[in-house]
């Protein structure tokens, strides 16, 4: 931020009416005031090229337009995009959201291919279409004669983010030439290459809240309540994070913020550091200083390196590539999310079109570190839904690029779709005996993705934790993990995504290595407590079932009678191993103890209407549980900042 404040100085002693900075990765600009010293700077869209004829009142007009306009602009863009499909070509919203969902990623790649350096016009389309016969056309072999151009690059995008399956084989552009360069023209001002950006993620979400509403406004989760739950786990870099049931993306767009801000803050405490020993040498000579400047130039665009997303091995592409990762059962929910990441700076690639209680790609037992999600309420599987050969992930090809970058444990993973077809999808998870509500299922799926040790916040129906109903449910998480924190918060806060049911937030702990052995131990010795009660009853009956087993061989014997004596013993038994099984439970709760911290929130930062509150009691209370969770020790906090250092030949 010194920086920038620095070139505004340097702006303003030269008389200059604007400044731009640059560290080879993005590159800003910024309105220079001279009558007075700014409390923050006011970026602004861009500057005019030397090449463009540009009068004075442009330039003014450039100057004054912030990126809270563009914001603002984009957003409106975007609706103005949806309002030519509607109306052009008579789809309904979210059809129409598909196509421009389309175009954006024929954007996307078009301006990824140029590097930032040009951006898809309608211009540009139109020219390329005249010529497309005659350079086009040849290189995509098969392609039939009539194949439109737009449809044609639509394929090339397809190819481009194929392994993402983001599209169906089949899937075509389904408006007509004119509605596509309508809209090709109103995206013309903004760049979709600069992943830096965040005026394109922020803008996205607004038109994605408006789009939505309605009867697609569950697969929203109110950024409030993502904030809070993702401060309380705190991802750390190098940790793999997941949602099964992504939605619109919202959990793994602030997941990746989150850990990138990290990254970022870490980076400049080393440029900050390495800095300060370059600067501390003593140089005297002019050519002393000059190798300086270079030394100091050089280690930034190294340490600049780090933080870039398509540079292989840098700590961005690490967090993009290998540490998010999502599915949702609607494949334009999935499509959107993929989208809504890019447009947030990436970390699309882990996220697929896929069931979230189903293995895919990375997403499989003990993969990750933090879990958060907003499963589906409500909702019921049937005992006679089966998982079927369209379940099964059939892509050779990427099956063995997943079998190289995950090992062994891939192989396994496809076990549980591969060798379950025809089976009940409730067979899959020991509480599908007990209910088949999707959140009681998603508590174990998620507890399953955990590694030893991993920690998980969900938005649950208040019912899961107090309905009789569902106790059985209860005692089998409270027997696989700790939870660490139960959050009560006003039902009105989902009222506008159509929610009807009052919510929790609950954070739970996968069990660790330790605690599984403690808590099997503690159960093993509760249980031989209650065993030693009953013990003379078991004995007995154990001792009158042998007499009968070896009267039963005898030919004179009244089989009949003695069959339902044994049946009879073995019932008892049973009755007896179950009582066991209750009676242990309150001194296994009371050998394995630990707080669980219980929060009431009357205020969760959002009305009822989805506007945003003024007393948001969700952020002292995330503060008030950091202290806690230090205080307690309830994770191990790897907190991997890396250590830079400078070599005698001036290399980092």
């Amino acid at each position: 931020e010194e920086d920038y404040y620095q070139g505004f100085n340097y702006a303003s002693w030269a008389g200059a009416s604007f400044f731009v900075t640059t560290n080879e990765k993005e590159t800003k600009y910024f309105n220079v005031d001279k009558n007075y010293i700014p409390k923050e700077l006011i970026e602004v869209v861009a500057l005019p090229t030397a090449m463009e004829a540009v009068s004075e009142k442009k330039i003014k007009e450039l100057l004054n337009k912030t990126k809270t306009f563009t914001r603002d602009e984009f957003t409106k863009t975007l609706r103005a995009c949806h309002n030519i499909i509607r109306n052009n070509d008579k789809l309904s919203p979210e059809a129409a959201f598909d196509e421009i969902s389309k175009i954006l990623f024929m954007k996307i790649k078009y301006e990824r291919e140029q590097k930032g350096t040009k951006v898809f016009t309608k211009a540009q389309f139109v020219k390329d279409n005249e010529n497309h016969e005659k350079n086009y056309r040849p290189i995509l072999k098969g392609t039939p004669k009539d194949m439109p151009y737009m449809q044609w690059m639509f394929e090339q995008t397809k190819e481009e983010f194929r392994e993402d399956r983001i599209f169906e084989e089949i899937e075509t552009i389904k408006i007509r030439q004119n509605s596509f360069e309508q809209i090709l023209e109103k995206l013309e001002t903004y760049n979709l290459s600069d992943t830096q950006d965040d005026v394109k993620g922020i803008a996205f979400e607004q038109f994605l809240g408006t789009t939505f509403r309605g009867e697609l406004g569950q697969f929203f989760t109110p950024r409030t309540i993502v904030d809070f739950m993702t401060h309380i786990l705190d991802p750390m870099e190098g940790e793999t994070i997941c949602d099964p049931t992504c939605g619109s993306g919202g959990f793994l767009i602030k997941a990746f913020e989150y850990v990138r801000e990290k990254i970022e803050n870490d980076i400049k405490a080393a440029k900050d550091e390495l800095r300060q020993a370059i600067e501390g040498e003593d140089y005297e000579t002019k050519r002393e200083q000059e190798q300086l400047s270079i030394k100091i130039e050089a280690m930034q665009s190294v340490l600049n390196e780090e933080l870039n997303t398509q540079q292989e091995n840098s700590r961005m592409y690490k967090l993009s590539h290998n540490c998010i990762y999502g599915t949702d059962a609607n494949p334009r929910m999935a499509r959107t999310s993929k989208m809504n990441m890019i447009m947030h700076g990436d970390g699309h690639g882990g996220v697929h079109h896929h069931d979230g209680l189903l293995n895919v790609n990375g997403i499989f037992e003990e993969r990750f570190d933090v879990i958060l999600t907003n499963p589906p309420f409500g909702a019921r599987i049937d005992k006679e839904q089966k998982i079927s050969e369209a379940d099964k992930f059939s892509d050779e090809e990427l099956i063995t690029k997943y079998r190289q970058k995950y090992g062994a444990a891939y192989d396994e993973a496809l076990k549980q779709v591969n060798n379950n077809i025809g089976k009940s999808l409730l067979k899959l998870f020991d509480v599908g005996a007990m209910s088949g509500l999707t959140e009681v299922l998603f508590m174990e799926r998620c507890l399953r993705l955990l590694k030893k040790g991993g920690r998980m916040g969900m938005v649950l129906p208040e019912g899961v934790l107090n309905t009789s109903n569902l106790q059985k449910v209860r005692e089998y998480i409270e027997g696989k993990a700790k939870l660490i924190l139960i959050c009560s918060i006003p039902q009105d806060v989902f009222i506008a995504a159509g929610a009807t049911v009052k919510p929790s937030l609950v954070f739970f702990k996968r069990f660790t290595q330790e605690e599984e052995e403690e808590y099997a131990e503690v159960t093993q010795k509760a249980r031989g407590q209650i065993r030693a009660i009953y013990n003379d009853e078991i004995v007995a009956l154990k001792a009158e079932l042998s007499s009968l087993n070896e009267k039963i061989a005898d030919k004179q014997a009244k089989k009949t009678e003695i069959r339902m004596k044994i049946r009879d013993i073995n019932k008892r038994l049973t009755v007896i191993e179950n009582a066991i099984i209750e009676e242990a439970k309150p001194q296994i709760k009371e050998y394995f103890d630990y707080q669980i911290p219980i929060a009431k929130v009357e205020d969760a930062g959002i009305t009822s209407t989805g506007a945003v509150s003024s007393h948001n009691q969700l952020k002292p209370l995330q503060e008030e549980y950091k202290a806690y969770r230090h205080n307690n020790q309830l994770w191990q906090e790897n907190h991997s900042s890396i250590s830079y250092t400078i070599k005698k030949d001036g290399r980092l």
